[in-house]
């Protein structure tokens, strides 16, 4: 059955149908939750809530673009809601604040050496960010937004959310480098 397929039948409610989206799309759906919860609960939760969202609105769906794309966006918008409500408690702006005066960089140096280190070791990286690092890099890197846009859907500045990603950057540039260096040790 492919997708366009499942969307009619879910769209009349057929259990099995809906079953079948679930086992398709649960676990790229999962990555996503867990690169935005960073906790593994945290994201069962988000999936099982945004499943929910998605039979209850798959009649919204047109069929025009990518449904694979459109149950994504749920879960991202699912996942930047949790992230909202819980924003008092992670006190984003307070914690972590602006960037400093020798925090400049190249602003389109997004690079990160990450060829030779597996793509779970990456992700499992990504989830170990302090909240507002790993929503301000995930939502620029994987979602493509711009600054202005991720100020714009967390309630922020663009210079913080530009703080953000480059100290999420410089964190991961760190975990990395300590990667290679490690690996680079066992190999001799």
């Amino acid at each position: 059955m492919d997708d366009s397929q499942l969307v009619i039948a879910c769209k009349k409610q057929d259990r099995n149908a809906q079953k079948l989206l679930y086992e398709r799309y649960a676990p790229i759906m999962m990555a996503v939750c867990l690169r935005y919860s960073g906790e593994e609960e945290m994201a069962r939760d988000l999936l099982h809530d945004g499943f929910i969202r998605v039979f209850t609105q798959i009649g919204s769906f047109s069929g025009k673009g990518s449904f694979e794309g459109w149950l994504r966006r749920i879960f991202v918008n699912l996942a930047l809601e949790n992230y909202r409500k819980e924003k008092q408690k992670y006190r984003f702006m307070e914690e972590y604040g602006y960037m400093n005066a020798d925090e400049s960089e190249d602003p389109t140096d997004n690079s990160l050496d990450i060829d030779n280190i597996p793509r779970e070791e990456v992700f499992d990286m990504i989830r170990s960010l302090p909240p507002g690092y790993r929503t301000v890099f995930n939502m620029y890197i994987f979602e493509e937004m711009s600054h202005k846009e991720i100020a714009h859907v967390l309630g922020i500045n663009e210079a913080a959310s530009r703080s953000q990603f480059y100290r999420a950057k410089n964190m991961l540039r760190k975990k990395i480098s300590a990667i290679l260096h490690n690996n680079q040790r066992q190999v001799q």
